[in-house]
């Protein structure tokens, strides 16, 4: 492999990584927030609101069935209204956030409900309100769980970021398309799959020793 298809790679490891991080930077608080509403507008819930609960529910699930690369070409729009162009890295985070916020926010609220109820119940007889409940119970004792669930988002979302690279969005995905699959270059595909691999593997070793850490506090 030359030089020049090092370099090649690098740099759109380097966008990858960007767009992913950029990407989950994002949709972590953002997902967050909306799995904290499923569950605190659940039918028994301290905030119950049911008709809330349904509206964001059904949000949440047509965003997580829209396959991304229809996602991808039906958010053109709206991307190129946000940053002003739908080529390029930035244009990409677009789709990865819209796509990637609904699924983490399913994890989030499957999380939350693995929380023992008595945590829940001896902390509101203590007199914690609502966002107390969340910041100081649910939140730190699901915390290990919450961990491993961005962690699955997070490789998604690299996933994700190289099916971008089929309509322009750089990174791996767009050297893969362009330069192993539209010239033949077999060196460069094999290049970028081994790069994924090591990125995903990377992800997952830190993810989960984060999450053993957490889980012994």
């Amino acid at each position: 492999m030359s030089d020049e298809t090092v370099d090649l790679i690098w740099e759109a490891t380097l966008e990858t990584l960007r767009m992913v991080g950029v990407a989950m930077a994002i949709t972590i608080p953002l997902g967050l927030l909306v799995g904290v509403l499923l569950l605190l507008t659940a039918r028994g819930a301290p905030l119950q609101q049911p008709i809330v609960n349904r509206l964001l529910g059904l949000i949440v699930n047509v965003g997580r069935s829209v396959p991304f690369i229809i996602l991808l070409v039906a958010l053109i729009p709206f991307t190129r209204a946000v940053v002003g162009t739908t080529i390029g890295t930035t244009a990409a985070i677009v789709p990865l956030t819209v796509a990637t916020i609904p699924f983490f926010a399913r994890i989030v609220e499957s999380s939350l409900r693995e929380v023992p109820a008595g945590l829940v119940e001896a902390a509101q007889s203590a007199g914690a309100s609502d966002r107390q409940v969340v910041t100081k119970v649910l939140v730190p004792e699901a915390l290990p769980s919450l961990v491993a669930g961005a962690t699955i988002t997070t490789i998604g979302v690299l996933g994700y970021s190289a099916m971008a690279g089929a309509v322009g969005g750089g990174g791996l995905g767009d050297v893969a398309i362009r330069y192993g699959y539209q010239r033949y270059e077999t060196d460069v595909t094999i290049a970028t799959v081994v790069v994924l691999v090591v990125l995903v593997q990377l992800i997952q070793l830190v993810g989960d020793v984060l999450s053993r850490r957490l889980s012994h506090t």
